[in-house]
């Protein structure tokens, strides 16, 4: 395999990165860590004549935090979003996602936009941040605006983005007294590999260990990383025990969408959900109850 012909643009604001998508649309794509959209190019999945890359633009990048929300920049790769010490600190279940994610060699490339905005339904972020109520900011030369991470997605490799918008940032919200977040993931060896299937979920708990909210968000086992609002209503106003997340994985189970591929067949995939959706919940409620 090899990258076809194409021409490269570099941009070092948004306006010009906006500029240049505008002069070569349609058939233009950014570039930033390039590592699902060069693999795409070189098996013929995407098929265009110029790429914008926007690695230059100082702005997109780093992680920062402020009144107990965090703040991630597009061009942030998963390698410093896992090193960043806020991260180390306070959100255990990021980490439970990037340390995961494929090899160090791809760490130190991908970006945390372009593993939001790839929408690949394997991808290891989407769930865990749309589990933690995370919303994606997009810039376009007429403004920014904010999209829910649960409603940012719509379908394979489909988003709500316009083609004259550029991700920029990955917001976490300040989690409530009471809330922890996890992410479980399965697949079939340690190094570099894709997961089979993954679960993300979040309690919170009220001051007599009852849930009062839950988000149980599946990934790899559906076209885009799904919200399983049964699940979460198997547990909400009930105490957080086995029998409880034993009821919600059977919801999750059931609204699971696996296919069978050489990776794992549908049920081997519906079953994974189960263990997955307990253990997932097991930690998040561990972490719900530590003191902060």
């Amino acid at each position: 395999m090899y990258i076809p012909d194409v021409e490269l643009h570099e941009a070092t604001t948004l306006e010009e990165a906006a500029a240049l998508m505008n002069r070569y649309a349609p058939d233009a794509r950014l570039l930033a860590g390039g590592t699902d959209l060069l693999v795409d190019l070189k098996t013929g999945r995407v098929s265009v004549g110029h790429l914008v890359s926007i690695k230059r633009i100082a702005a997109l990048r780093g992680v920062s935090a402020a009144d107990g929300s965090l703040r991630i920049g597009a061009l942030t790769t998963i390698t410093q979003l896992d090193r960043a010490p806020i991260v180390q600190q306070r959100f255990p279940s990021l980490l439970e996602a990037t340390r995961q994610m494929a090899a160090p060699q791809i760490r130190n490339v991908a970006t945390v936009g372009g593993n939001i905005a790839s929408a690949v339904p394997c991808a290891d972020l989407p769930p865990i941040l749309t589990a933690m109520n995370a919303s994606v900011v997009l810039w376009s030369p007429k403004g920014e605006r904010a999209v829910p991470l649960e409603t940012f997605f719509v379908g394979a490799r489909q988003t709500v983005r316009s083609d004259d918008e550029v991700l920029t940032t990955a917001l976490v919200p300040k989690m409530p007294p009471g809330f922890g977040a996890a992410y479980a993931r399965f697949a079939l060896r340690d190094g570099n590999a894709i997961a089979v299937a993954a679960v993300a979920a979040g309690l919170l708990l009220d001051g007599s260990n009852m849930v009062r909210d839950a988000r149980i968000v599946l990934g790899a086992v559906a076209p885009i990383p799904k919200l399983v609002e049964s699940a979460g209503a198997e547990l909400v106003d009930q105490p957080p025990t086995d029998n409880a997340f034993h009821r919600a994985a059977d919801a999750a189970m059931r609204a699971a969408e696996p296919i069978s591929d050489l990776r794992g067949s549908a049920d081997f995939r519906r079953e994974l959900v189960g263990v997955l959706t307990r253990r997932a919940l097991t930690s998040a409620c561990r972490r719900a109850k530590e003191p902060r």
